[in-house]
């Protein structure tokens, strides 16, 4: 199912969505709508629902200059850029211990590639396998934090959070109806993004 494309970030001035897209546009509607709005401004991360933080003194360039980086990892190749020497490729993996049964490793070990290529593999097929579960939930508990911070002191909380982790989609949405319409909106959207949802009328 093709995911619903979803603003990164956005910006809440008590119940009203005042900002939505990449950090620094957010960061700099705050900072131009700061004196004119009385609500506290909160910012999440639309990915995990999650507010965080940033330093809005300044400028806007120094604001922005702030802000924090997004983390890139080098894409994997199957061929290293540079002559190989002693040592691991560079293709930007990441050294860690595990602990296996001697008959794990010379399953691995008798691998084409060898247990590194092999462990990628099974890795890689069982995301994949895995794929829209791992979404769901992911949606779920993003939604979860937002409704917990925006919304946790509204009727039927408890309720509404049960239906969510029960996958009740209809009765979650009869249950947040009455809540600010762009919070109602913007939790449905957060736990069903995966599902082309449309907030409720």
């Amino acid at each position: 199912m093709t995911e619903m494309t979803f603003p990164p970030f956005s910006a809440f001035a008590g119940p009203k969505l005042l900002a939505s897209g990449p950090l620094a546009e957010v960061a700099i509607a705050i900072k131009i709508a700061t004196g004119a709005i009385a609500d506290p401004i909160i910012i999440f991360d639309n990915a995990t629902g999650k507010s965080l933080d940033i330093d809005l003194r300044g400028s806007h360039r120094e604001i922005v200059a702030r802000l924090p980086q997004p983390t890139t990892i080098e894409p994997e190749t199957n061929a290293p850029a540079e002559p190989r020497g002693r040592g691991r490729p560079k293709l930007g993996v990441v050294a860690r211990e595990i602990t296996l049964l001697p008959r794990h490793w010379d399953w691995l070990g008798a691998q084409p590639g060898g247990a590194s290529v092999a462990l990628r593999k099974l890795v890689e097929n069982a995301r994949r396998a895995s794929g829209d579960r791992d979404r769901q939930r992911a949606a779920r508990d993003a939604a979860y934090h937002f409704m917990s911070t925006m919304a946790g002191d509204r009727s039927g909380f408890e309720e509404a959070s049960r239906a969510l982790f029960a996958g009740d989609r209809r009765r979650f949405t009869e249950l947040i109806a009455n809540w600010p319409v762009d919070i109602r909106d913007h939790i449905v959207i957060l736990a069903f993004r995966d599902q082309a949802a449309a907030p409720p009328a």
